[in-house]
Protein backbone atom coordinates (compact mmCIF):
# COMPACT_ATOMS: atom_id res chain seq x y z
CA UNK A 1 0.00 0.00 0.00
CA UNK A 2 1.36 3.09 -1.04
CA UNK A 3 1.63 5.11 2.65
CA UNK A 4 3.48 8.74 1.70
CA UNK A 5 0.81 10.94 -0.65
CA UNK A 6 0.71 14.42 -1.03
CA UNK A 7 -2.48 16.47 0.29
CA UNK A 8 -3.56 16.79 -3.33
CA UNK A 9 -4.49 12.98 -2.36
CA UNK A 10 -6.70 14.43 0.31
CA UNK A 11 -9.30 15.85 -2.17
CA UNK A 12 -9.74 11.84 -3.48
CA UNK A 13 -12.62 9.55 -3.36
CA UNK A 14 -15.48 9.97 -4.48
CA UNK A 15 -18.42 11.70 -5.11
CA UNK A 16 -21.48 12.84 -8.01
CA UNK A 17 -20.82 13.92 -11.39
CA UNK A 18 -20.87 18.19 -11.46
CA UNK A 19 -23.81 17.61 -13.91
CA UNK A 20 -25.84 15.81 -11.42
CA UNK A 21 -25.73 19.18 -8.97
CA UNK A 22 -25.41 22.97 -9.96
CA UNK A 23 -24.86 25.89 -8.04
CA UNK A 24 -28.10 27.99 -8.06
CA UNK A 25 -30.20 30.71 -6.24
CA UNK A 26 -33.22 29.75 -4.56
CA UNK A 27 -35.23 32.51 -6.49
CA UNK A 28 -34.37 30.22 -9.37
CA UNK A 29 -36.54 27.38 -8.43
CA UNK A 30 -39.20 26.45 -10.78
CA UNK A 31 -43.15 27.60 -10.37
CA UNK A 32 -43.76 23.27 -8.73
CA UNK A 33 -43.26 24.87 -5.06
CA UNK A 34 -40.62 23.41 -2.90
CA UNK A 35 -40.80 19.68 -1.54
CA UNK A 36 -41.05 19.30 2.02
CA UNK A 37 -39.40 17.23 3.78
CA UNK A 38 -39.96 16.09 7.62
CA UNK A 39 -37.40 14.31 9.47
CA UNK A 40 -38.10 12.50 12.48
CA UNK A 41 -36.30 9.90 14.77
CA UNK A 42 -37.35 7.35 12.82
CA UNK A 43 -38.75 8.40 9.21
CA UNK A 44 -37.86 10.99 6.47
CA UNK A 45 -41.28 11.90 4.85
CA UNK A 46 -40.75 13.26 1.58
CA UNK A 47 -43.44 15.19 0.19
CA UNK A 48 -43.51 13.70 -3.16
CA UNK A 49 -41.18 10.95 -4.26
CA UNK A 50 -41.49 12.35 -8.09
CA UNK A 51 -40.72 15.91 -9.68
CA UNK A 52 -39.94 17.44 -13.02
CA UNK A 53 -35.65 18.00 -13.83
CA UNK A 54 -34.51 21.49 -13.43
CA UNK A 55 -34.43 22.98 -10.05
CA UNK A 56 -35.53 21.20 -7.01
CA UNK A 57 -35.65 22.74 -3.48
CA UNK A 58 -36.11 20.64 -0.40
CA UNK A 59 -37.59 22.58 2.48
CA UNK A 60 -36.22 19.96 5.65
CA UNK A 61 -38.10 20.43 8.96
CA UNK A 62 -36.43 18.33 11.83
CA UNK A 63 -39.01 17.13 14.00
CA UNK A 64 -37.07 14.94 15.88
CA UNK A 65 -35.13 15.88 19.27
CA UNK A 66 -31.79 15.38 17.10
CA UNK A 67 -29.82 17.33 14.89
CA UNK A 68 -30.37 15.89 11.56
CA UNK A 69 -29.26 15.78 7.94
CA UNK A 70 -31.01 15.49 4.77
CA UNK A 71 -29.53 13.83 1.71
CA UNK A 72 -30.48 13.14 -2.09
CA UNK A 73 -28.65 10.46 -3.45
CA UNK A 74 -27.88 9.38 -7.00
CA UNK A 75 -29.21 5.88 -8.30
CA UNK A 76 -26.50 4.00 -6.56
CA UNK A 77 -27.49 4.75 -3.39
CA UNK A 78 -23.93 6.16 -2.46
CA UNK A 79 -23.12 9.56 -4.51
CA UNK A 80 -24.11 12.71 -2.81
CA UNK A 81 -26.13 14.97 -5.21
CA UNK A 82 -26.84 17.56 -2.69
CA UNK A 83 -27.02 17.94 1.13
CA UNK A 84 -28.01 20.02 4.21
CA UNK A 85 -26.95 19.42 7.15
CA UNK A 86 -26.78 20.85 11.05
CA UNK A 87 -30.43 20.76 10.93
CA UNK A 88 -31.41 21.57 15.12
CA UNK A 89 -34.53 20.32 16.52
CA UNK A 90 -37.27 22.49 15.47
CA UNK A 91 -35.66 23.90 12.50
CA UNK A 92 -35.47 24.61 8.97
CA UNK A 93 -33.21 24.39 6.34
CA UNK A 94 -33.16 24.18 2.50
CA UNK A 95 -31.74 22.05 -0.12
CA UNK A 96 -31.63 23.56 -3.76
CA UNK A 97 -30.34 21.28 -6.50
CA UNK A 98 -30.35 20.82 -10.28
CA UNK A 99 -31.89 17.56 -10.94
CA UNK A 100 -31.54 15.48 -14.42
CA UNK A 101 -33.64 12.75 -14.84
CA UNK A 102 -32.76 9.33 -13.81
CA UNK A 103 -33.73 7.68 -10.08
CA UNK A 104 -32.56 8.83 -6.86
CA UNK A 105 -33.02 8.28 -2.90
CA UNK A 106 -33.70 10.41 -0.34
CA UNK A 107 -32.55 9.82 3.25
CA UNK A 108 -32.49 11.51 6.61
CA UNK A 109 -29.68 11.07 9.39
CA UNK A 110 -30.47 11.60 12.60
CA UNK A 111 -27.96 12.49 14.80
CA UNK A 112 -25.72 12.62 11.95
CA UNK A 113 -24.21 9.37 12.65
CA UNK A 114 -24.71 5.69 11.06
CA UNK A 115 -26.79 4.63 8.15
CA UNK A 116 -29.66 6.82 8.21
CA UNK A 117 -33.38 6.28 8.61
CA UNK A 118 -36.41 6.79 5.87
CA UNK A 119 -34.33 5.73 2.56
CA UNK A 120 -36.58 6.23 -0.29
CA UNK A 121 -36.85 6.30 -4.22
CA UNK A 122 -36.90 9.36 -5.59
CA UNK A 123 -37.82 9.44 -9.46
CA UNK A 124 -36.88 12.53 -11.82
CA UNK A 125 -38.19 12.70 -15.19
CA UNK A 126 -38.32 15.43 -18.34
CA UNK A 127 -35.11 16.59 -20.54
CA UNK A 128 -31.54 17.08 -19.30
CA UNK A 129 -31.02 20.45 -18.55
CA UNK A 130 -27.58 22.40 -17.89
CA UNK A 131 -26.43 23.55 -14.66
CA UNK A 132 -26.20 27.10 -13.72
CA UNK A 133 -23.43 29.03 -12.16
CA UNK A 134 -20.04 30.27 -13.51
CA UNK A 135 -17.53 27.61 -13.60
CA UNK A 136 -15.82 29.14 -10.38
CA UNK A 137 -18.77 28.21 -8.32
CA UNK A 138 -19.29 24.52 -10.58
CA UNK A 139 -16.10 23.75 -8.94
CA UNK A 140 -16.52 24.91 -5.63
CA UNK A 141 -19.69 22.37 -5.74
CA UNK A 142 -17.32 19.83 -6.39
CA UNK A 143 -15.53 20.13 -3.50
CA UNK A 144 -18.53 20.79 -1.54
CA UNK A 145 -19.74 17.68 -2.55
CA UNK A 146 -16.40 15.44 -1.76
CA UNK A 147 -16.98 17.40 1.73
CA UNK A 148 -20.27 15.77 1.94
CA UNK A 149 -19.40 12.25 0.87
CA UNK A 150 -16.40 12.16 3.04
CA UNK A 151 -18.50 13.20 6.17
CA UNK A 152 -21.10 10.73 5.27
CA UNK A 153 -18.46 7.98 4.94
CA UNK A 154 -16.77 8.69 8.39
CA UNK A 155 -20.06 8.86 9.78
CA UNK A 156 -20.95 5.52 9.07
CA UNK A 157 -17.60 4.17 9.61
CA UNK A 158 -17.53 5.18 13.43
CA UNK A 159 -20.30 2.83 14.92
CA UNK A 160 -19.59 0.29 12.46
CA UNK A 161 -16.05 0.52 14.36
CA UNK A 162 -17.62 0.74 17.47
CA UNK A 163 -19.77 -2.80 16.93
CA UNK A 164 -16.68 -4.20 15.22
CA UNK A 165 -14.54 -3.59 17.80
CA UNK A 166 -16.98 -4.75 20.84
CA UNK A 167 -17.11 -8.42 18.70
CA UNK A 168 -13.80 -8.78 18.66
CA UNK A 169 -12.61 -7.31 22.20
CA UNK A 170 -15.50 -9.96 23.30
CA UNK A 171 -14.02 -12.48 21.96
CA UNK A 172 -17.08 -13.01 19.58
CA UNK A 173 -14.79 -13.69 16.48
CA UNK A 174 -17.22 -15.10 14.06
CA UNK A 175 -19.19 -11.38 13.92
CA UNK A 176 -15.98 -9.86 13.98
CA UNK A 177 -14.84 -11.83 10.85
CA UNK A 178 -18.00 -10.50 8.61
CA UNK A 179 -17.67 -7.21 9.69
CA UNK A 180 -14.12 -6.56 8.48
CA UNK A 181 -14.34 -6.38 5.61
CA UNK A 182 -17.57 -4.34 5.32
CA UNK A 183 -16.22 -1.93 7.64
CA UNK A 184 -13.06 -1.29 6.03
CA UNK A 185 -14.84 -0.47 2.67
CA UNK A 186 -16.02 3.38 4.78
CA UNK A 187 -12.19 3.54 5.66
CA UNK A 188 -10.40 2.43 2.41
CA UNK A 189 -13.15 5.37 0.32
CA UNK A 190 -11.54 7.79 2.52
CA UNK A 191 -8.13 6.26 3.30
CA UNK A 192 -6.31 9.08 1.88
CA UNK A 193 -8.01 11.94 4.90
CA UNK A 194 -6.20 9.85 7.14
CA UNK A 195 -3.11 9.22 5.49
CA UNK A 196 -2.84 13.36 5.61
CA UNK A 197 -2.50 12.94 9.17
CA UNK A 198 0.70 12.32 10.34
CA UNK A 199 0.17 9.07 11.53
CA UNK A 200 -3.19 8.47 11.80
CA UNK A 201 -3.28 6.09 9.12
CA UNK A 202 -0.32 4.14 10.86
CA UNK A 203 -2.36 3.91 13.58
CA UNK A 204 -5.32 2.68 12.04
CA UNK A 205 -4.34 0.62 8.96
CA UNK A 206 -0.31 -0.48 8.49
CA UNK A 207 -0.09 -3.57 7.58
CA UNK A 208 2.68 -5.43 10.05
CA UNK A 209 5.44 -5.13 7.63
CA UNK A 210 5.18 -1.62 7.35
CA UNK A 211 5.25 -0.99 11.06
CA UNK A 212 7.99 -3.25 11.59
CA UNK A 213 9.90 -1.36 8.81
CA UNK A 214 9.24 2.02 10.62
CA UNK A 215 9.69 0.89 13.83
CA UNK A 216 6.43 1.53 14.84
CA UNK A 217 4.09 -0.20 17.51
CA UNK A 218 1.30 -2.31 15.40
CA UNK A 219 -2.10 -1.53 15.83
CA UNK A 220 -5.39 -0.96 13.84
CA UNK A 221 -7.32 -3.18 11.65
CA UNK A 222 -4.59 -5.86 10.84
CA UNK A 223 -3.55 -6.22 13.65
CA UNK A 224 -6.78 -7.41 14.44
CA UNK A 225 -7.11 -8.91 11.57
CA UNK A 226 -4.41 -11.59 12.67
CA UNK A 227 -6.19 -12.32 15.81
CA UNK A 228 -8.99 -13.26 13.82
CA UNK A 229 -7.66 -15.39 11.46
CA UNK A 230 -4.58 -17.44 13.08
CA UNK A 231 -1.40 -17.45 10.84
CA UNK A 232 -0.95 -20.49 8.83
CA UNK A 233 2.10 -21.60 9.02
CA UNK A 234 3.15 -21.52 5.16
CA UNK A 235 2.18 -17.70 5.24
CA UNK A 236 5.00 -15.74 3.96
CA UNK A 237 7.08 -18.81 4.12
CA UNK A 238 9.99 -18.25 2.10
CA UNK A 239 14.02 -18.48 2.93
CA UNK A 240 14.48 -14.50 3.24
CA UNK A 241 11.27 -13.99 5.30
CA UNK A 242 10.11 -15.42 8.66
CA UNK A 243 6.93 -16.93 8.54
CA UNK A 244 4.14 -15.13 9.96
CA UNK A 245 3.31 -17.52 13.13
CA UNK A 246 6.73 -17.74 14.15
CA UNK A 247 7.11 -16.05 17.45
CA UNK A 248 3.37 -15.19 17.66
CA UNK A 249 0.58 -15.67 20.10
CA UNK A 250 -3.17 -14.44 20.27
CA UNK A 251 -3.94 -11.46 21.71
CA UNK A 252 -5.17 -11.63 26.01
CA UNK A 253 -7.91 -10.64 26.93
CA UNK A 254 -6.73 -7.40 28.23
CA UNK A 255 -4.79 -6.48 24.36
CA UNK A 256 -7.34 -7.03 22.52
CA UNK A 257 -9.66 -4.72 24.65
CA UNK A 258 -6.85 -1.89 24.55
CA UNK A 259 -6.37 -2.71 20.36
CA UNK A 260 -10.14 -2.41 20.45
CA UNK A 261 -10.09 1.02 22.08
CA UNK A 262 -7.24 2.18 20.09
CA UNK A 263 -8.91 1.51 17.09
CA UNK A 264 -12.32 3.40 18.25
CA UNK A 265 -10.25 6.31 19.66
CA UNK A 266 -8.44 6.77 16.29
CA UNK A 267 -11.46 6.82 13.87
CA UNK A 268 -13.43 9.16 16.18
CA UNK A 269 -10.09 11.41 15.74
CA UNK A 270 -10.49 11.20 11.94
CA UNK A 271 -14.38 11.63 12.37
CA UNK A 272 -13.32 14.98 14.45
CA UNK A 273 -11.14 16.00 11.83
CA UNK A 274 -13.92 15.48 8.57
CA UNK A 275 -16.27 18.11 10.76
CA UNK A 276 -13.65 20.39 10.83
CA UNK A 277 -12.67 24.00 9.34
CA UNK A 278 -9.11 22.62 9.09
CA UNK A 279 -10.91 19.98 6.62
CA UNK A 280 -12.77 22.27 4.93
CA UNK A 281 -9.86 24.55 4.31
CA UNK A 282 -7.70 22.00 3.07
CA UNK A 283 -10.09 20.80 0.41
CA UNK A 284 -10.76 24.12 -1.11
CA UNK A 285 -6.85 24.79 -0.90
CA UNK A 286 -6.49 21.67 -3.49
CA UNK A 287 -9.69 22.47 -5.73
CA UNK A 288 -11.03 19.99 -8.64
CA UNK A 289 -6.87 19.34 -9.00
CA UNK A 290 -7.31 17.78 -5.85
CA UNK A 291 -9.85 15.35 -7.25
CA UNK A 292 -8.48 14.59 -10.10
CA UNK A 293 -5.01 13.79 -8.27
CA UNK A 294 -7.00 12.01 -6.06
CA UNK A 295 -8.74 9.39 -8.73
CA UNK A 296 -5.42 8.87 -9.76
CA UNK A 297 -3.96 7.98 -6.33
CA UNK A 298 -7.11 5.81 -5.55
CA UNK A 299 -5.93 3.78 -8.66
CA UNK A 300 -2.27 3.79 -7.37
CA UNK A 301 -3.24 2.12 -4.29
CA UNK A 302 -4.77 -0.86 -6.03
CA UNK A 303 -1.83 -1.31 -8.26
CA UNK A 304 0.70 -1.36 -5.52
CA UNK A 305 -0.47 -3.05 -2.42
CA UNK A 306 -3.99 -4.78 -3.16
CA UNK A 307 -3.52 -6.44 -6.40
CA UNK A 308 -0.15 -8.50 -5.14
CA UNK A 309 -2.73 -9.61 -2.11
CA UNK A 310 -0.40 -8.03 0.45
CA UNK A 311 -3.29 -6.22 2.32
CA UNK A 312 -5.70 -8.44 3.92
CA UNK A 313 -3.08 -11.28 4.01
CA UNK A 314 -4.51 -13.56 6.87
CA UNK A 315 -8.49 -12.95 6.03
CA UNK A 316 -8.25 -12.82 2.08
CA UNK A 317 -10.18 -9.82 2.07
CA UNK A 318 -8.36 -7.78 -0.32
CA UNK A 319 -11.28 -7.28 -3.21
CA UNK A 320 -13.05 -5.90 -0.74
CA UNK A 321 -10.58 -3.16 -0.51
CA UNK A 322 -9.63 -3.29 -3.97
CA UNK A 323 -13.61 -2.62 -5.24
CA UNK A 324 -13.80 0.00 -2.46
CA UNK A 325 -10.67 1.97 -3.84
CA UNK A 326 -12.21 1.67 -7.35
CA UNK A 327 -15.26 2.87 -6.73
CA UNK A 328 -13.60 5.82 -4.66
CA UNK A 329 -11.56 6.16 -7.84
CA UNK A 330 -14.65 6.33 -10.27
CA UNK A 331 -16.12 8.95 -8.59
CA UNK A 332 -13.74 11.52 -7.92
CA UNK A 333 -13.39 11.46 -11.61
CA UNK A 334 -17.19 11.56 -12.08
CA UNK A 335 -17.46 14.53 -10.26
CA UNK A 336 -14.38 16.75 -11.96
CA UNK A 337 -15.24 14.73 -15.77
CA UNK A 338 -17.23 17.30 -17.26
CA UNK A 339 -14.64 19.75 -16.61
CA UNK A 340 -12.12 17.97 -19.10
CA UNK A 341 -14.91 16.88 -21.43
CA UNK A 342 -15.53 21.23 -22.06
CA UNK A 343 -11.61 21.17 -22.97
CA UNK A 344 -12.57 20.09 -26.64
CA UNK A 345 -12.39 16.93 -28.70
CA UNK A 346 -9.56 15.68 -27.29
CA UNK A 347 -10.88 16.08 -23.40
CA UNK A 348 -14.21 14.41 -24.47
CA UNK A 349 -12.30 11.84 -26.07
CA UNK A 350 -10.37 11.13 -22.89
CA UNK A 351 -13.51 10.99 -20.52
CA UNK A 352 -14.42 8.05 -23.03
CA UNK A 353 -11.29 6.36 -22.92
CA UNK A 354 -11.92 6.53 -18.50
CA UNK A 355 -15.41 5.69 -18.71
CA UNK A 356 -14.36 2.56 -20.84
CA UNK A 357 -11.38 1.78 -18.64
CA UNK A 358 -13.83 2.07 -15.35
CA UNK A 359 -16.28 -0.07 -17.00
CA UNK A 360 -13.76 -2.61 -18.07
CA UNK A 361 -11.94 -3.30 -14.55
CA UNK A 362 -15.75 -3.09 -13.23
CA UNK A 363 -17.07 -6.17 -15.22
CA UNK A 364 -14.28 -8.02 -14.33
CA UNK A 365 -14.21 -7.64 -10.26
CA UNK A 366 -17.81 -8.75 -10.78
CA UNK A 367 -17.31 -11.98 -11.71
CA UNK A 368 -16.29 -12.12 -8.05
CA UNK A 369 -19.37 -10.85 -6.36
CA UNK A 370 -19.50 -7.25 -4.83
CA UNK A 371 -19.20 -5.10 -1.95
CA UNK A 372 -23.35 -6.05 -0.95
CA UNK A 373 -22.94 -9.96 -1.71
CA UNK A 374 -19.30 -10.24 -0.92
CA UNK A 375 -16.16 -11.85 -2.61
CA UNK A 376 -14.16 -14.64 -2.84
CA UNK A 377 -11.11 -15.07 -0.82
CA UNK A 378 -8.39 -13.49 -2.80
CA UNK A 379 -6.57 -17.02 -2.58
CA UNK A 380 -9.04 -18.07 -5.24
CA UNK A 381 -7.76 -15.67 -7.69
CA UNK A 382 -5.36 -17.28 -9.95
CA UNK A 383 -2.21 -15.85 -11.05
CA UNK A 384 -3.53 -15.66 -14.96
CA UNK A 385 -6.58 -13.64 -13.24
CA UNK A 386 -4.33 -11.25 -11.37
CA UNK A 387 -2.33 -10.61 -14.52
CA UNK A 388 -5.97 -9.96 -16.60
CA UNK A 389 -6.16 -7.55 -13.49
CA UNK A 390 -3.02 -5.83 -13.68
CA UNK A 391 -3.95 -5.08 -17.73
CA UNK A 392 -6.98 -3.75 -16.43
CA UNK A 393 -5.75 -1.68 -14.01
CA UNK A 394 -2.54 -0.15 -16.64
CA UNK A 395 -5.20 0.49 -19.43
CA UNK A 396 -7.30 3.03 -16.92
CA UNK A 397 -4.42 4.33 -15.62
CA UNK A 398 -2.89 5.35 -18.56
CA UNK A 399 -5.57 8.18 -19.71
CA UNK A 400 -6.41 8.70 -16.10
CA UNK A 401 -3.07 9.89 -15.50
CA UNK A 402 -3.74 12.96 -17.86
CA UNK A 403 -6.67 13.87 -16.49
CA UNK A 404 -5.34 16.83 -13.95
CA UNK A 405 -3.51 18.05 -16.80
CA UNK A 406 -6.61 18.46 -18.90
CA UNK A 407 -8.57 19.90 -16.44
CA UNK A 408 -6.36 22.82 -15.47
CA UNK A 409 -5.09 23.55 -19.37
Amino acid sequence: MTRLRSLAAVAALGLTAAALAGCVAKSDVAASDALTVDSSASACTVSAATATSGTLAFEVTNSGDEVTEFYLLAEDGLRIVGEVENIAPGASRTLTVVAQPGEYFTLCKPGMVGDGVGRAGFTVSGEKVEASGDDAAQKQQAVDLYAAFVKDQVEKLLPAVQQFAAAYASGDDIAAQEQFPRVRAYYERIEPIAESLGDLDPKIDYREVDAVAEGLDWTGFHRIEKDLWVPAQDALNSDDVTPAWQDWAPSTDAQRQGFADGLVADVQTLFDYVHSDDFTAALEAQGVAGLSNGAIALLDEVANGKISGEEDWWSGTDLWDFAANVEGSKMAFSLVGDFAAAKGDDGAALVEDIEAGYADLEAKLATYGSLDAGFVDYAEVTDADRRDLTALINALAEPLSQLTGTILE
